[in-house]
């Protein structure tokens, strides 16, 4: 098994996702994208003036930000720097046109036990669907007016919860080849980055969600998105998990890039990663013997 279960850490005194969010994601997890509603406060954690000493003290690692204004399909090595620091992004971003993510936010115990908390909220929904919550990470969002946060996927679980501003996500299928084909997700689970090629011609397909104070987004398993801000500055806090079944079907995607480079063109793996199960059984042990990096 990869990574810990995550442990009962309370740091909120009422619930933040109510009854009718637990109903809501029933219906949608893990495969679905969708609208939920979240009750989390103002919290001392989560005030421009804290974000910023928190980026300030994180590793160089756990930090990003750039301009906001990029395209939707940008390459990584094409991202320009802004000029400024972290906490100096963060603290003027109502005018300075930017975007910053603050990373893996559970390396701080008070960011942890908050984490902790939410994610704890959501086990009785999620465990009995994918098992047990494994390698909890928090993410912090900052970002200017109109700025964009380009086409790209993630391997979480994520639920990102809006407390400041609005925003559109605009979401496409996991799985689906029109929009990530499996050779971007063979480059991705072997080291490579998250951006994805972007078409113009995929805002047709995209289900979007629009996300203002007190709503929340869930996000599934390497589905393609990109994140357009309202008029107002926005901070949002994304919560996510990693399970058995996200680590294998990385597992598959990265036994598929193996077999790619020696001249084969295997398929997409299924998206219920027990059908998987073999492929990647064989890339832990090729792993273990040093057969692959």
């Amino acid at each position: 098994m990869t990574g810990q279960p995550i442990l009962d850490q309370p740091a909120i005194d009422r619930r933040v996702f109510p009854a009718e969010t637990l109903a809501r994601m029933e219906t949608l997890y893990p495969a679905q994208a969708g609208l939920l509603h979240h009750r989390l406060p103002e919290h001392r954690l989560l005030s421009l003036d804290a974000l910023a000493a928190l980026g300030e003290s994180l590793p160089v690692g756990q930090v990003e930000y750039n301009p906001g204004d990029v395209p939707i399909g940008i390459a990584p090595e094409d991202v320009p720097s802004n000029g400024l620091s972290i906490g100096e992004t963060i603290r003027t971003i109502d005018t300075n046109g930017s975007w910053a993510v603050l990373k893996n936010i559970e390396t701080v115990p008070d960011y942890r036990a908050l984490l902790m908390d939410l994610l704890g909220e959501l086990a009785p929904v999620v465990e009995p669907r994918t098992g047990a919550m494994l390698t909890p990470q928090g993410f912090i969002f900052i970002s200017s007016p109109r700025s964009i946060t380009p086409f790209h996927f993630d391997p979480e679980h994520n639920i990102l919860l809006q407390l400041r501003g609005t925003k559109v996500m605009h979401v496409w299928p996991s799985g689906d080849e029109r929009f990530a084909h499996r050779t971007q997700h063979e480059r991705y689970h072997t080291g490579g980055h998250r951006n994805l090629p972007w078409r113009d011609d995929y805002l047709g397909a995209a289900q979007q969600v629009p996300l203002g104070p007190g709503d929340a987004v869930l996000m599934p398993v390497m589905a393609p998105h990109f994140v357009a801000n309202g008029d107002a500055p926005s901070i949002s806090l994304s919560i996510t998990w990693r399970s058995e079944w996200s680590y294998r079907e990385s597992e598959a995607h990265a036994a598929n890039a193996a077999l790619r480079r020696i001249g084969l063109d295997p398929k997409m793996p299924p998206r219920w990663p027990s059908y998987a199960w073999a492929k990647t059984v064989g890339w832990r042990v090729a792993r273990k013997l040093g057969i692959v990096a």
